[in-house]
């Protein structure tokens, strides 16, 4: 089995950990973080490694790493790592859930998450360090770019292009054809339906209460 370090010690590395060590040909060997944020010596009962040095520990001719860090400052926090993982000579995997459905000629590149559900359909392209959580249709012909972030049952149609540290929240759509700018954040139910620009932030409108309580509702 290739041996590998997971980036992280939050949520996301723990999630990271279960399915690597469950649906994946690899085998993790320690945790690594910067070290101002270390709290503990273990995580799973493995050792958790300062980033600083993790090369002199886990030489990256012999192991390879993965970044389990999450959206935080639309992605630039995990860009910054995975550049200087890259600048210590690392190869970064990627992992794709054995139930993801992934048809004919697909890219993707190094430090993707691709959970289960997912569908992608053929001639897309996905560029490094992107996130794609569960439950998820990427259409063909679209192009997503490095570090971006899609989160649960988001809907991107055919021929998009979605740019650099883009963020897409919780059942979001974005329309055939279309062009979602560098560092777009699109919040939860968004539809986006034109072009966007480079930093544009969409939301959806929050669905509020009627003013009446449940048990007054004489049929439902």
């Amino acid at each position: 089995m290739e041996k590998i370090v997971i980036f992280g010690t939050g949520t996301f590395a723990e999630v990271a950990y279960f399915y690597l060590k469950n649906d994946s040909k690899y085998e993790i060997v320690a945790f690594t973080e910067n070290r101002k944020f270390i709290k503990k010596d273990k995580l799973f009962d493995l050792p958790i490694i300062p980033f600083e040095e993790i090369e002199n520990k886990y030489n990256p001719s012999d192991y390879q790493l993965f970044i389990a860090v999450v959206y935080t400052k639309m992605n630039r926090i995990r860009e910054k790592i995975f550049n200087e993982a890259k600048s210590k000579g690392y190869n970064l995997i990627k992992y794709i859930n054995s139930k993801a459905i992934i048809w004919g000629e697909v890219e993707i590149g190094e430090n993707c998450f691709i959970l289960e559900n997912v569908v992608i359909q053929p001639f897309v392209k996905i560029g490094n360090n992107v996130i794609i959580w569960s439950g998820n249709h990427i259409g063909h012909h679209t192009t997503i770019d490095d570090h971006c972030f899609i989160t649960s049952h988001v809907v991107i149609s055919g021929n998009v292009n979605v740019g650099e540290r883009c963020f897409l929240g919780v059942n979001s759509t974005i329309r055939d054809g279309i062009t979602i700018a560098n560092d777009c954040l699109v919040g939860a139910g968004a539809i986006v339906l034109d072009d966007t620009k480079d930093k544009e932030v969409y939301k959806s409108s929050p669905t509020k209460p009627l003013g009446i309580k449940s048990d007054e509702i004489n049929r439902m």
